[in-house]
């Protein structure tokens, strides 16, 4: 096998010709004894490459590690000298043809183009001597000094390419194994969860403190975090929220690349105040609730509202901290503000007043209000002569003192509508108002409403199987809006105000009017990676209601018509539609969304406002026949003891026994007709939430 070989051995740098024409170096892995070949590989580009290569492919461009046989000179003649046999390994290695001297014949035994085909045995001399010792040793000192100074040029910087990606290869796998013995890796998101990390690394960090100055706002829009909850921190959820300084909220937005690649989207939102996971209720107070406390001792109106979504701490924010289902009113916003108001009733400049104080919680749901003092009593809202909106039968409470309105907000929290959804196991699907008003010798004098809105998620469940859901939904969507609405009509002075567009903004039209009035918006935040869509709906909501009062002078562009949203509200009740001052500010609350609401969400809206007003007028018309069926009874009787006589008029009987029957038919008819036409309104509403196609499928 050696003799076959040549002077080839493992590791031996030889030339090689690629299929391209190309001619370069590669080293010998491996040598194939059977098929006469050998294996070689060399770098391009970073990567290892190899192929297997014939020896006579190999000896024709190397004829210096050629088998000594093959290049050794005839009998008859000297060797020959040791620089012609360089000089023809040179010529060999350019590629140029061997031309026979003058004195030698081009025998099989003399060719110099280095092949294996042995000589055949007739012609083959006797074996000769070895050679000295002395030649090969010289042979072999030359090809080692030219292979030193091939590898001098090329060679070595492969070599150190390779030494270098050796060396980044095992620094990357320490830094890995670092990292896994730093962090547990069974968090499903540790890589997120490390951008983000090294992300806050780099911020400079100024929460709010009891330090900072209070600022004057007409309105102010703030953003509360709250911390991870038991569930969250089970299922190992990441904390995708943070709020570096007292007016900044950052979302680290998990993103993912089209090559599965994951990267952090770090969105930045900017508000009046920012209170992170650390912050008491206390202090989101001191900021948010307290200076709205003078305004209604100065005879204004003052309105705190915490919006966001389900689970995110709105109740918890104005109600009070909870341990298991029971709550601690003491700590809410609710009793913090009832107790700044008996604070101030004994400064002498509001003690002269003779101010009492009374309190009213209600709650809207679906379009209805209840009272949550009065055993949950269903009640009406109306305008009076005076375009004022009265809450007709709501019960006001006096309270003498702090303990007197806990005492009202837990009869009040024990009635209030929940549910259980996937993201709190008590979650409110209702705006609860709680409302401290000061009289004046009977008139009011201030008031300031605490609302605590429904979930927002819940505005997206427009088009649920469930015909209670879609009601449920379709009101929270639209008082979400109008709500907006009426801020920004608020904080821009305009003249026209959509109050009329739901129960909650109607109810609350006396604080969206007037120079006096002031409104503070929480939006609360679920810091979790899965609650991260919701969160941004909700800082975007926020955001949008404070960016439009920033500059007052800023002329707002008006919505376009709705051309679509017009012609698909042709099958609804044209005299409903032509009369109706709500269907009117529903519009123009429509027109001036419709980024978040299609127009098949607009025809749904339609549906659901007519709906409820028919509801009301059918149980109102239900409630008068069900009146009047009791003085017919009472007539009736009256007739069947006239017939008990011996000598009663039939004629006068039969006259009024036709009266009251003709009354009768008339009223229960009409009742009928509107219970049909209530009938036809349910159909209506149902095929409107079919057709529901909303422009951006997220909650507002």
């Amino acid at each position: 096998m050696a003799s076959g070989f040549g002077k080839i051995v493992v590791g031996t740098y030889v030339e090689i010709k690629r299929s391209d024409g190309r001619i370069h170096q590669a080293m010998v892995t491996s040598m194939n004894e059977d098929n006469e070949s050998v294996t070689v590989e060399w770098i391009e580009n970073g990567d290892t490459k190899g192929k297997e290569i014939d020896l006579e492919s190999i000896f024709a461009l190397n004829p210096d590690v050629a088998p000594d046989e093959e290049i050794a000179p005839s009998p008859e003649t000297p060797p020959p000298p040791t620089p012609t046999s360089v000089k023809v390994n040179k010529i060999a290695k350019n590629r140029r043809t061997i031309a026979p001297t003058k004195n030698e014949t081009p025998s099989k035994d003399n060719r110099a183009i280095p092949t294996r085909a042995r000589p055949p045995q007739s012609q083959q001399p006797e074996p000769a001597p070895p050679p000295p010792v002395q030649q090969p040793t010289q042979l072999q000192t030359q090809q080692q000094q030219q292979n030193a100074r091939r590898k001098s040029n090329c060679v070595k910087e492969v070599e150190k390419l390779q030494e270098k990606r050796e060396r980044r290869r095992l620094q990357q796998q320490e830094l890995r194994e670092k990292r896994a013995q730093e962090v547990d890796t069974t968090i499903p998101n540790y890589e997120i969860m490390y951008m983000i990390r090294d992300f806050r690394a780099s911020l400079d960090y100024r929460p709010l403190t009891t330090a900072d100055v209070i600022e004057e706002h007409r309105i102010c829009v703030c953003v509360r975090k709250r911390p991870l909850n038991k569930k969250e921190l089970t299922m190992k959820d990441l904390d995708v929220i943070t709020i570096p300084s007292k007016d900044v909220v950052m979302v680290h937005e998990p993103k993912q690349k089209v090559d599965l690649t994951r990267y952090l989207e770090n969105q930045t939102f900017r508000f009046d105040y920012a209170f992170d996971d650390c912050t008491s209720n206390e202090m989101v107070y001191r900021f948010t609730a307290r200076p709205l406390v003078e305004t209604i001792f100065e005879r204004g109106m003052a309105t705190c509202f915490a919006y966001g979504q389900t689970g995110s701490g709105k109740t918890h924010t104005m109600g009070g901290d909870f341990s298991g289902k029971n709550q601690d009113c003491s700590k809410g916003i609710y009793a913090l503000a009832a107790r700044d108001v008996f604070l101030m009733l004994k400064k002498p400049n509001y003690k002269k007043l003779e101010l009492q104080v009374y309190a009213t919680f209600f709650e809207i749901y679906s379009g209805k209000v209840f009272d949550l003092l009065n055993r949950k009593a269903k009640l009406r809202v109306l305008e009076d002569g005076k375009q004022q909106v009265q809450v007709v039968g709501l019960q006001e409470k006096e309270v003498k003192c702090t303990e007197d309105v806990l005492k009202l907000i837990e009869v009040g929290n024990s009635c209030r509508t929940s549910g259980q959804t996937s993201a709190n196991a008590h979650s409110s699907r209702s705006h609860a108002v709680f409302q401290i008003i000061l009289r004046r010798k009977g008139k009011m004098h201030g008031k300031f409403s605490l609302i605590d809105l429904a979930g927002n998620e819940r505005g997206a469940d427009t088009s649920s199987a469930d015909r209670q859901t879609r009601l449920e939904g379709a009101e929270i969507n639209k008082s979400l809006l109008a709500l907006k609405e009426c801020i920004r009509a608020l904080g821009r002075n305009k003249p026209h105000t959509p109050f009329r567009a739901s129960k909650l903004t109607q109810v609350l039209r006396d604080s969206f009017i007037g120079e006096n009035s002031r409104t503070c918006m929480i939006a609360t935040i679920s810091p979790g990676m899965t609650s991260c869509e919701n969160t941004l709906n909700t800082l975007r909501y926020a955001n949008r209601v404070k960016e439009l009062t920033v500059d007052p002078n800023q002329v707002m562009e008006g919505g376009r018509p709705n051309i679509h949203a017009v012609n698909q509200l042709d099958i609804l009740d044209e005299e409903w539609l032509s009369i109706s001052p709500q269907r009117d500010d529903l519009k123009l609350l429509c027109e001036q969304n419709e980024e978040e609401v299609s127009p098949q969400l607009f025809t749904f809206h339609e549906a659901v406002s007519q709906l409820v007003e028919m509801e009301e007028q059918v149980l109102e018309d239900h409630r008068a026949v069900f009146q009047e069926s009791i003085r017919w009874l009472e007539d009736e009787k009256v007739l069947l003891e006239m017939t008990e006589e011996v000598d009663y008029d039939v004629e006068s009987y039969a006259t009024q026994l036709e009266q009251i029957l003709e009354q009768k038919i008339d009223i229960l008819t009409e009742l009928r007709d509107k219970v049909k036409s209530f009938r036809s309104a349910l159909q209506e509403e149902e095929q409107a939430s079919k057709q529901i196609n909303p422009k951006r499928p997220r909650a507002l």
